[in-house]
């Protein structure tokens, strides 16, 4: 297999894909980037000086890998497909390649220093369920430049009142600062995927800033998205529902996807100062 190692890194998404022998494989749901000017954007967006840690998941033959890397960036990656793990690790040395599962394997394992950036096409399958896990990781990252399903992106970035808003939207937002970075047609990859993509930068918030019971509140309050907050939260919580929506002063005729995330905070602290209130 072809090496390759500082200034004879591959300068094309094209080049990477030639030194590659195998294909694409549908049975983990691949489809390889084949678009400079996308792999530039998202380059770009990661704000990457030398020696930055980043994490890419997903990297494929590399053709992301290798931007990255000519970037300066210290790259660890991690690669569900055995074959394609192999052939990284020869192609390019440099790279600290893991050869897992990245939505089940220990994040703490795979994580790089302190200051890590996450820079990478997500799998569209588990991408919702890695970006739970990387937000929630402790330390926090400075920033994560991820491709997904571009429904996916749309609900991200949706603001209060959008159709698009639901309780991910919230989840995610609450934890970062997300925006958008650029779309992706289809016919930027090989094979060319069902779907439309989207490329968003997301900017980790300090973990105190986020309630400690805001999943346990968003599954209540988004239990039927088209209902009222009134009808979802009493369903959940029982009779005392109205009072804690009125402590917190949100209007109990809301639906769900109409509240903010100052809106969701306070019905956090009204629940809390209510359930301390009824403890013996």
């Amino acid at each position: 297999m072809p090496e390759a190692q500082g200034s004879e890194l591959p300068t094309s998404a094209a080049e990477v894909l030639r030194l590659w022998p195998g294909g694409a494989r549908k049975r983990f749901g691949q489809h390889f980037l084949v678009s400079d000017s996308v792999i530039a954007r998202i380059v770009e967006a990661a704000g990457l000086s030398a020696g930055d840690p980043v994490l890419e998941i997903g990297p494929g033959p590399g053709v992301l890998t290798v931007a990255l890397l000519r970037a300066g960036a210290e790259v660890t990656a991690v690669e569900l497909d055995r074959d394609l793990a192999d052939y990284l690790r020869v192609a390019l040395p440099q790279l600290h390649l893991v050869q897992a599962d990245a939505a089940r394997t220990d994040l703490d394992a795979l994580l790089p220093a302190p200051g890590w950036r996450c820079v990478s096409n997500l799998p569209y399958n588990v991408g919702t369920r890695i970006l739970l896990r990387l937000l929630m990781h402790q330390p926090p990252a400075e920033r994560l430049v991820l491709m997904l399903q571009r429904e996916v992106a749309e609900r991200l970035l949706a603001p209060p009142g959008d159709r698009h808003r639901g309780s991910l939207t919230v989840a995610v937002q609450a934890r970062a600062r997300v925006e958008r970075v650029c779309r992706v047609p289809a016919g930027a990859f090989r094979p060319p995927p069902r779907v439309e993509s989207a490329v968003i930068a997301l900017f980790p918030t300090p973990v105190e800033q986020v309630p400690p019971d805001l999943d346990e509140v968003l599954r209540a309050g988004f239990s039927a998205p088209r209902k009222t907050l009134r009808n979802n939260l009493v369903h959940a919580w029982g009779a005392g529902a109205e009072a804690l929506l009125a402590a917190a002063e949100v209007d109990p005729g809301l639906r769900p996807a109409a509240l903010d995330l100052d809106a969701w905070a306070r019905l956090c602290v009204a629940r809390r100062t209510a359930q301390r209130t009824a403890a013996p």
